[in-house]
C-alpha cells in the first residue's frame, strides 16, 4: 500500500515558498545598485570614458605593441564587448525605471489625496462663508447703523427746534 502523505492542515498557514534569488539576496540593496548605475550611465563622464576607451583600443590594434594585435580590425572582441554591456545595460537601466515609476505613483497617489483634502476644504470654507453673508445681511452695519442714528439725530434736532419754537409762541401768546 503507497504511503499517503500527511494531510496540511488548514487552520495552519504554509510556508512560504522560497522564490528564486531569495537566498540572502536584498533586491532593494540590487535596486540601488542599478539605479546608481544606469544614473552614472547618462553622465557625460561615462561618454567621455567609453570614448577613451574605444580609441586606445581601436589605436593599439590598429599599431599594435611589439607587433602583437589581440583584435584585428573588424574588432570582434571589442563588439563583444559592447554586446555584453548593452545585455547588462539594458535590463538595469529598465529596473531603475520600473523603480522611478513606482515612486512616482506613490508620490501622484499622495498629491492626488492632498487635492482631494484641499478641495473638500475649500468646499467647506466656501459654504462657511455663504453661511456668514446670509447671516451679515441680518446683521446691522456699521453704515446702516450711522445712516439711521444721523436721521434720528435729525429727527431730535427739528423735533428740539420746533418745541423752542412752540414756546417761543406760547410765551409770545402770554405776554
Amino acid at each position: 500500500m503507497a504511503e499517503s502523505r500527511p494531510r496540511a492542515r488548514l487552520d495552519v498557514p504554509r510556508e512560504k515558498r522560497r522564490q528564486f534569488g531569495q537566498h540572502g539576496f536584498d533586491s532593494d540593496a540590487f535596486g540601488r545598485f542599478a539605479e546608481s548605475f544606469a544614473r552614472y550611465m547618462g553622465t557625460g563622464r561615462f561618454l567621455l570614458w567609453m570614448t577613451g576607451f574605444v580609441v586606445v583600443w581601436v589605436t593599439l590594434n590598429l599599431v599594435g605593441i611589439y607587433g602583437y594585435r589581440w583584435d584585428k580590425y573588424p574588432f570582434i572582441l571589442l563588439n563583444l564587448f559592447f554586446s555584453t554591456q548593452a545585455s547588462y545595460a539594458a535590463p538595469l537601466i529598465l529596473l531603475a525605471q520600473n523603480r522611478q515609476e513606482a515612486r512616482d505613483r506613490v508620490v501622484a497617489e499622495q498629491d492626488r489625496q492632498g487635492d482631494a483634502r484641499a478641495h473638500a476644504d475649500m468646499e467647506f470654507l466656501a459654504r462657511e462663508v455663504a453661511a456668514l453673508r446670509m447671516a451679515l445681511g441680518e446683521v446691522a452695519t456699521r453704515d446702516y447703523l450711522r445712516s439711521e442714528l444721523r436721521s434720528l439725530l435729525a429727527e431730535i434736532e427739528k423735533g428740539a427746534t420746533s418745541h423752542a419754537d412752540g414756546e417761543d409762541q406760547a410765551s409770545e401768546a402770554a405776554t
